[in-house]
C-alpha cells in the first residue's frame, strides 16, 4: 500500500491527466484500420449499435425526491474533485482497473462543448485475464464521444458504446485468442449538474445525499428475478447462483470464449448496461464506485457513513479512496480492490443536526391519586 501504483496508465491516487492510454493498440489496428479518429462536430464514425436504434432501456431503481436549489429555480453546478485507489489484495493477480477523467470533453477533443462540468469515471472487474478489463477502460470512453448523440442525447450514447465496446473486444479477440476474457463494467458521467451511471456486471455507484446512501446502481447477479428472467428467456440457466454454471454474473463485456453464454445473435451473457440519471443539488455530497471487492465487505449505506467521516477528517477524496481500500483489507474481502471517489463540492461534508426527540411525560391514574393524598396533607 506504501507509494504509488499505476492503474492503467493513471497512477494510483488521482485523477488522470488525460486520456488512458491504449493497452491492446497493436490489436485493435488490426481489426480498425489503424487511424485513431479524431473526434469534432461535424464528423461521427461511429455507427448506431443495432440494438439501440428504436429504444434505450433505463433501469427501474427510484431515485428518492428531495428538497433542492432546482425547486428554487437555481441550478446546482458541482465543483468537482476526485481520487482513486486500488490493491491486488488477496489475489495472486490483479484484474481491477479504474478510470477517472475530470475533464472528459477536453481530454477526448471534443470541440465546441460549454465550459460546464464534464467527467468520465469507471471502474473494471476483469475476470479470467486482465485484457477486457484494460481494453474496456481505454475504448469505452472514446466510442461515447465518437458516438453521433453525444453529447444530446448522453444515455443513448453510453448504452451504444458498450455494445460497441464489447463488438470490438470480441473482433480483437478473434485476432488474437490469447486476449480472451470479460469484465464487468459501471461508467459514471457528470455532465452540468447531471449525473449519469451506466452498470453492467456486480460493480456498483452510491450517492451519498445529505449522508443518506442512494445506490445508483444494480448488483447483476444470476439469482437476481429480473435477471433470472431475462436469462432464461435467452436460452441460458442458472444453477447454484452461476450463469449456466460458469459465472456469477450476468451481464459482462467480452467472454465470448466461453461456450453458450454470447453471440453475435445474443445469449444469456448481455453487456447491455442499466442506466439511471439524476440531478445533482446541493444536498448531493460525493458519489463512491467500487468494484465487488469493495462491496464484498461494506454495505452501501456503511460505505458512505466511512467515506463521509473521512472527508469531514481530512476533505481529500484520495486519501478516502485509499482508506476505503484499507478499510476494506481489514475486513478481509478476499477480491481485489478498486475505488472511485468523486466529490461535488469544495467543503468538506457537513455536520449533520440531528432533531432532538419531543419526551411525551405521563403519570399514572396511582400517581395522580398520591400527589392529590400529598396535596391534601399539606393543607391539614
Amino acid at each position: 500500500m506504501e507509494g504509488s501504483e499505476v492503474v492503467n496508465g493513471v497512477e494510483n491516487g488521482g485523477s488522470s491527466e488525460g486520456r488512458p492510454p491504449n493497452p491492446l493498440a497493436a490489436t485493435y489496428r488490426q481489426c480498425f484500420g489503424g487511424g485513431r479518429v479524431t473526434v469534432g462536430p461535424c464528423k461521427k464514425s461511429v455507427v448506431r449499435h443495432h440494438s439501440l436504434v428504436v429504444k434505450t432501456k433505463t433501469t427501474d431503481i427510484a431515485i428518492e425526491p428531495r428538497l433542492s436549489s432546482e425547486d428554487h429555480g437555481i441550478e446546482f453546478i458541482p465543483i468537482l474533485r476526485s481520487g482513486a485507489w486500488s490493491d491486488i489484495g488477496f489475489r495472486l493477480s490483479m484484474e481491477d482497473v479504474y478510470v477517472c477523467v475530470d475533464n472528459f470533453m477536453h481530454d477526448y477533443s471534443v470541440k465546441n462543448f460549454s465550459e460546464r462540468p464534464n467527467a468520465f469515471y469507471g471502474v473494471f472487474d476483469g475476470h479470467g485475464g486482465k485484457h477486457a478489463a484494460n481494453f474496456a477502460s481505454d475504448h469505452l470512453p472514446k466510442f461515447i464521444v465518437e458516438d453521433e448523440d453525444f453529447p444530446i442525447e448522453i444515455e443513448r450514447a453510453v448504452a451504444s458504446a458498450f455494445l460497441q465496446t464489447d463488438t470490438a473486444f470480441a473482433e480483437a479477440c478473434s485476432l488474437d485468442a490469447s486476449l480472451a476474457s470479460g469484465t464487468t463494467a459501471l461508467a459514471a458521467l457528470v455532465v452540468g449538474s447531471s449525473l449519469i451511471v451506466a452498470n453492467a456486471g456486480d460493480c456498483r455507484a452510491v450517492l451519498c445525499r445529505r449522508g443518506k446512501a442512494v445506490e445508483m446502481s444494480r448488483d447483476h447477479k444470476p439469482g437476481c428475478s429480473q435477471e433470472r428472467k431475462r436469462i432464461e428467456a435467452s436460452g441460458g440457466y442458472v444453477s447454484d447462483g452461476y450463469l449456466n454454471g460458469q459465472l456469477n454474473i450476468a451481464r459482462a463485456l467480452g467472454d465470448w470464449h466461453m461456450e453458450g453464454l454470447k453471440d453475435s445473435s445474443g445469449g444469456p451473457l448481455s453487456a447491455e448496461p442499466e442506466l439511471v440519471t439524476t440531478r445533482l443539488t446541493q444536498e448531493d455530497e460525493f458519489l463512491i464506485i467500487g468494484c465487488d471487492g469493495i462491496w464484498d465487505v461494506f454495505m452501501s449505506q456503511n460505505a458512505v457513513d466511512f467515506a463521509r467521516r473521512r472527508l469531514q477528517e481530512h476533505n481529500d477524496p484520495v486519501r478516502c479512496s485509499k482508506d476505503l481500500v484499507e478499510e476494506a483489507l481489514k475486513r478481509n474481502s478476499g477480491d481485489n480492490l478498486a475505488v472511485v471517489v468523486v466529490c461535488f463540492q469544495p467543503q468538506p461534508p457537513p455536520n449533520l443536526a440531528v432533531p432532538r426527540p419531543r419526551v411525551h411525560r405521563s403519570i399514572s391514574a396511582e400517581g395522580i391519586k398520591e400527589l392529590q393524598s400529598f396535596l391534601d396533607s399539606l393543607k391539614t
